[in-house]
């Protein structure tokens, strides 16, 4: 059980760095962006890619990021330059990459079994087993992602970024080139995507070419259930409560299985879950207003 709970975590820290980058877009940049989902079998094709042939996991896990930042920077070309919608710029980026994953792996699957990872290396550093260094792969990997948000985005450039996403025709009156903003945003939120798509690929043992399928609901459910239940009074508590939503919605899903729903039913009970997330805020907002209501009358 312990084991469970554990590697439950673990797994959640690992896909919060992509919830992270669904939230950039979606909560911060306005933007409903697909191209996630290809973005994120794409870190884990090129980081799997080669480590199987034999190259450092750092520089994997660097190439990785860079085709993710490339990936998210044709989504915002083809909205900011060709002025294509975004959510239709992110559909064909999402289905352009599913080739490119295919090119890069050269077949649909790359297994890393026998290989050198980041989880090994910390195993052989610290003398852990394979679940405990995924936590502490996660919590060092999450942590210093979040970090690096807080402070980019309290910066001149990162408060641009926002300022972007809150009110775009504001920000230009003040002197800012929102197509840059939006560049930059989908740039850095894919390259997260697909550094956590890296991290998944080391930690499940393989990379698939499928394995981006349903990523964005995920990022989504994630982002959703963490504002419900952690709120977003500022942007580190936004941050944090993006990570912890993750490791939530990761638990639910184990304790679902648990309880032996079958794996096949799982795309479904996500999105049943995210329809439920997304409508507590009206739902809450109602129950307020007929509590106070109650309140008046009293009174």
């Amino acid at each position: 059980m312990q084991d469970l709970i554990i590697s439950t975590v673990s797994q959640g820290l690992l896909w919060a760095i992509m919830a992270l980058g669904v939230f950039l877009t979606f909560r911060v940049l306005d933007i409903a962006d697909l191209s996630v989902e290809g973005t994120f079998p794409l870190g884990a094709a090129v980081a799997a890619t080669l480590i199987d042939a034999g190259h450092s996991v750092w520089l994997a896990m660097l190439m990785a990021i860079i085709a993710g930042a490339i990936g998210g920077t044709v989504t915002a070309l083809l909205t900011t330059k060709l002025k294509i919608p975004a959510l239709l710029a992110g559909i064909l980026t999402m289905i352009g990459l599913y080739s490119v994953n295919l090119m890069v792996m050269g077949k649909a699957n790359v297994p890393l079994l026998r290989a050198d990872t980041v989880f090994t290396m910390t195993m052989d550093a610290f003398g852990v087993s394979q679940t405990v260094a995924t936590l502490i792969v996660g919590i060092v990997a999450t942590a210093a992602v979040g970090f690096v948000m807080y402070w980019f985005f309290g910066t001149v450039l990162g408060t641009a970024i926002r300022a972007t996403g809150c009110n775009a025709q504001m920000a230009r009156a003040q002197g800012v080139n929102t197509d840059i903003m939006v560049i930059l945003g989908l740039l850095i939120s894919n390259a997260l995507v697909a550094l956590s798509g890296a991290l998944v690929a080391q930690s499940n043992g393989f990379a698939d070419v499928g394995m981006g399928t349903g990523t964005i609901v995920i990022g989504l459910a994630s982002v959703i259930i963490g504002e419900v239940l952690f709120g977003t009074r500022s942007f580190k508590n936004w941050l944090i409560s993006v990570v912890l939503g993750s490791i939530i919605y990761r638990i639910v899903i184990a304790v679902v299985l648990e309880l032996g729903m079958p794996p096949n039913d799982l795309k479904l009970f996500t999105a049943v879950l995210v329809a439920i997330a997304l409508s507590l805020p009206l739902v809450k907002g109602k129950f307020a207003i007929l509590k106070k209501g109650e309140n008046d009358a009293r009174d």
